[in-house]
């Protein structure tokens, strides 16, 4: 079991429960499943978008799904069938083995972190991130690097409400800004 899943099962859960009174342990919310996703110019070769899917592989620890354009844009010189991006699912122990290795290796790793805007929220209790380039995480060798890429980490959660979300997240150990800082989204 992942150090992430024993924090939850030991830490989190008592703590929700006594804080929002939850009668039925079923209520406490609980992570359901992490998204990274990557998405692409359309001018970029298949070479590079080969490198950048291994990347995201090697960072999540599962390939990535290809996602295909669907429709054909001519101002963004875009046809349907387009590969444009790349994107993992990960659930059970991949998930908490990810977001424990990203909360405490690859945010510290961050240069001028000042923590995870606390606002993140979508309105129903998931939570989405998005970090600027790959090199943060340890398991990308930054001298084999070919192009920079961007990504989006979203957090999907059974809690009703954000706030429910944010509690659970600090529980788990994520570094949320604090109200004040108005520098916590660039990085």
């Amino acid at each position: 079991m992942t150090t992430l899943k024993t924090k939850y099962e030991e830490q989190a859960v008592p703590s929700l429960r006594e804080a929002h009174g939850y009668k039925n342990p079923v209520q406490v919310p609980r992570l359901v499943k992490v998204v990274v996703n990557i998405g692409v110019d359309t001018s970029v070769e298949k070479d590079l978008f080969k490198a950048l899917q291994d990347d995201l592989a090697r960072i999540t620890g599962q390939r990535p799904v290809v996602t295909l354009a669907r429709k054909s844009i001519s101002n963004f010189k875009l046809r349907a069938g387009m590969p444009i991006g790349a994107k993992v699912t990960l659930r059970g122990a991949r998930m908490y083995e990810f977001l424990d290795r990203l909360i405490n290796v690859a945010l510290p790793r961050i240069r001028d972190f000042r923590g995870v805007s606390p606002d993140a929220f979508d309105g129903r209790g998931n939570f989405t991130l998005g970090i600027r380039e790959q090199t943060i995480f340890p398991e990308v060798n930054p001298d084999q690097v070919k192009k920079t890429q961007g990504m989006d980490i979203s957090v999907v959660t059974t809690a009703e409400t954000d706030k429910e979300a944010r509690e659970l997240l600090r529980h788990l150990g994520m570094p949320f800004a604090s109200a004040g800082d108005s520098q916590a989204n660039s990085y």
